[in-house]
């Protein structure tokens, strides 16, 4: 009888170290999601210019297949990537991050050049063409998850103190999944929102329901349009940032210098409260300018390798 009894309290022992350290791995996974909250809100300002321009029956589906590519990006390929090169290779963290930085670029410098010299806009194909436009769409935002999840997941990494490595696999991965959950859940809440004003004009029992109903379906265009600019300005500057950032990690300080000098001017010629704000948007801005030569830059090669290998091939 002793012994059933020793072996129920070491039970009992066991499960309370577990709950405790599920506790704990929770704690750190909200903790460092939080650290990482800048990128998310780029993640979520990037992902609804994607789903802009499609028909409203496919919006959720659509969200829900780049959710799950999102969660494949961060637990099959991120997850065991980032717990490996920061065992074996942490040297190849920042070039591999530039490297995706240099993708957000070379993406938004092309959005750009699409809105200067606009041509056959996309989500115009007709219907016939919408299975390979939703196709394409969740392809490239996939693509452009993974670069800001690579990122997302190295600022969390970087804030996990504990070294043993399945412990800080567990908070990658929880934070992940909590992450997902919040920037999917917020796009799925934005692209719908027309259809929530369109239900609260048509059944609303006061007549401010049906007027604040008609009020977001007239706004919702115009603001998922402004969202997919912002979208667009949010992958030039993450791009910027990580490019100037790991430019200075290899002492190459110019850029990055400039950026910070820009911002503070800009944070002392705004008094008061907004002080913070202006410098970070002055700061946003310059790494933006950063990522649109850049991706100038890299646009321009692409298209003459592409000229080249058509000569080549004729």
């Amino acid at each position: 009888m002793s012994g059933l009894l020793a072996l129920l309290d070491d039970v009992a022992a066991i499960a309370k170290l577990a709950a405790t350290s599920v506790d704990d791995i929770a704690g750190q996974a909200a903790k460092a999601g939080v650290k990482a909250s800048g990128a998310v809100i780029d993640d979520a300002a990037v992902t609804p210019k994607f789903v802009h321009g499609i028909p409203a029956a496919r919006e959720l589906p659509m969200v829900g297949r780049i959710a799950l590519g999102s969660v494949r990006n961060k637990l099959v390929f991120l997850l065991p990537a980032a717990l490996i090169l920061s065992a074996f290779a942490p040297g190849l963290i920042q070039p591999l991050l530039m490297l995706g930085g240099g993708y957000l670029a070379y993406e938004g410098a092309e959005k750009v050049l699409h809105w200067l010299r606009p041509g056959h806009a996309p989500g115009q194909e007709g219907a016939r063409n919408a299975a390979r436009l939703e196709e394409a769409r969740v392809k490239g935002a996939i693509k452009t998850d993974f670069i800001l999840s690579a990122e997302i997941m190295t600022i969390i990494l970087a804030e996990i103190a504990e070294p043993n490595l399945w412990w800080r696999g567990a908070v990658l991965a929880l934070a992940g999944l909590m992450i997902t959950a919040v920037v999917y859940g917020g796009v799925a809440l934005i692209v719908k929102a027309d259809d929530l004003g369109l239900y609260l004009a048509r059944v609303g029992r006061l007549r401010v329901t049906r007027v604040l109903g008609r009020g977001l379906v007239r706004a919702m265009p115009g603001f998922l349009a402004g969202l997919a600019a912002v979208g667009t300005v949010a992958m030039l500057w993450v791009g910027g940032a990580i490019v100037a950032h790991g430019l200075a990690s290899f002492h190459v300080e110019a850029p990055e210098h400039v950026v910070r000098q820009l911002s503070d001017v800009a944070a002392g010629a705004v008094p008061g409260a907004l002080s913070a704000a202006a410098g970070w948007a002055a700061g946003a801005l310059s790494h933006a300018v950063i990522a649109l030569g850049l991706g100038a830059v890299l646009l321009a090669l692409v298209s003459g390798g592409a000229r080249l290998w058509g000569k080549g091939g004729h």
